[in-house]
């Protein structure tokens, strides 16, 4: 399957019934894909007018109780922050997939990783934080799509999903593990789904005492800090000792795997860090990790957004360099392998 497909076929398999978007390239096969799929297993797929009435919809439809997501790419997810920002605030479990273009403004429609910032630093207004998986292969697509709507109902915010152009429009095989029918879900009593014989439920996001603000919001804060146990990394060849440790996620991962394969015969020792969850960022993880290696590369489809996150986690401990691509551009693995050899060399002496 397309990773388009693969990713509204598993919010299917997760007891997903409602999807609400507006299309946009390169991710128009997901609702493309919706508007077939989801009549035949009793589900609604509705185009709205906009990228910005498609997240309201889905304020109201997480409020009711269901399980819902939206899909677009870069600047159709920003239309949709302000909608993001007030369903962090209501918490209401909603799924957000970004399937990443070039940017800034329109830009163009070819893959790219320059929306980092804007997934992992809140992108909208007010405090609130989203967690953001990462996946690097279509079956690890449909993995996540399902995870994150359990993630979605157990902390009662939002989950969005980060891929680039390729992630969505790559085909490979993949394998539906979990088939949740939408009966067997958990109850959600804070839901708005009729008061007879219980307390009225309100989802709202707005205080007018700034008292009661300042509550919601540490309450919101003490949230976050419980979702950052929810922190996966995955590495590769990065067990001993290291003259680079490549840092990368998505699609660049892959990339450099190829080309740590391919120094491994020059007898250059390179390891590859791959964050999975870029919030909450597992700097723990990295930071061991990077202990073992002389120098660190991160390396991203954009001017350099991880990077940031990187340098925090190392705080000096290691030089980190940065190697980009951006416009829709790719790097080779032969052309990143010879970015890692540089390092290298530059290591030894």
């Amino acid at each position: 399957m397309k990773g388009c497909e693969a990713i509204g076929e598993a919010a299917i398999h997760a007891g997903c019934r409602l999807f609400f978007g507006y299309p946009i390239t390169p991710q128009n096969e997901i609702p493309e894909y919706m508007s077939g799929r989801l009549p035949q297993v009793g589900g609604v797929f509705l185009q709205a007018e906009s990228e910005v009435a498609a997240s309201n919809m889905l304020y109201g439809a997480a409020g009711a109780g269901c399980r819902c997501f939206t899909s677009s790419s870069s600047p159709g997810i920003s239309l949709m922050m302000e909608g993001m920002s007030y369903m962090a605030g209501a918490e209401l479990p909603v799924v957000i997939v970004n399937i990443m273009r070039g940017g800034p403004g329109l830009g163009g429609i070819l893959p790219s990783q320059s929306d980092y910032f804007q997934a992992t630093k809140g992108g909208g207004h007010g405090d609130y934080r989203v967690l953001v998986l990462a996946p690097s292969t279509v079956q690890e697509a449909a993995d996540l799509m399902i995870e994150a709507f359990d993630l979605a109902d157990k902390y009662r915010n939002p989950v969005m999903m980060l891929g680039d152009g390729l992630i969505g429009q790559m085909m490979e095989p993949v394998e539906f593990r979990k088939n949740i029918d939408p009966s067997d879900l958990p109850a959600k009593p804070w839901a708005t789904t009729g008061c007879g014989g219980r307390q009225r439920n309100i989802i709202n996001s707005l205080y007018l005492k700034p008292e009661e603000l300042e509550d919601h919001n540490w309450h919101l804060a003490a949230k976050y800090r419980e979702m950052a146990k929810e922190v996966r990394h995955a590495t590769y060849k990065a067990d001993g000792d290291m003259d680079v440790l490549v840092v990368a996620y998505g699609t660049v991962a892959r990339i450099a795997r190829t080309a740590i394969d391919s120094l491994e015969e020059k007898g250059i020792k390179v390891g590859l860090f791959r964050p999975v969850t870029l919030f909450p960022y597992p700097t723990d993880a990295l930071l061991q990790t990077a202990a073992r290696a002389r120098r660190v590369l991160v390396t991203e489809l954009s001017t350099g957004q991880m990077v940031e996150d990187v340098r925090a986690a190392i705080a000096g401990r290691r030089p980190v360099e940065f190697y980009g691509r951006v416009g829709g551009m790719v790097m080779t693995a032969e052309e990143l392998a010879g970015q890692i050899e540089k390092l290298a060399q530059a290591a030894v002496v």
